[in-house]
């Protein structure tokens, strides 16, 4: 089973959901779910990446509060649960691995 870190008013999760469909899928629509610190944490070990790599630094509440600082990736982390619009979307898990879909056909690397 797959789940998907989904934004509902995104273009680009909307497109993955249309190349998934017919598929076994859970989605966590992380605008309405908060997601624990350690959600993220061991999203960013199934993804291979940093804190930085899952933040979307052009978003306005990036630029108005944090883009003048130097952060730890706690920090970052906790920006992100202050603010969910700040997580890369869409993010597809499948067991112990995880991709940003950004394009969104690139989830059939893990499929």
């Amino acid at each position: 089973m797959l789940t998907v870190y989904h934004n509902g008013e995104c273009s680009k999760c909307q497109e993955l959901s249309e190349l998934l469909q017919g598929r076994e899928i859970q989605y966590k629509f992380y605008l309405h779910e908060l997601l624990s610190i350690e959600e993220l944490q061991t999203l960013l070990v199934k993804l291979g990446a940093t804190a930085s790599e899952i933040v979307r630094t052009g978003e306005q509440v990036f630029a108005d509060n944090y883009a003048d600082k130097q952060l730890t990736d706690n920090e970052l982390l906790q920006a992100i649960i202050d603010n969910p619009i700040l997580l890369q979307r869409p993010i597809v898990v499948n067991g112990d691995k995880a991709i940003i879909a950004r394009p969104p056909h690139l989830v059939k690397d893990i499929l």
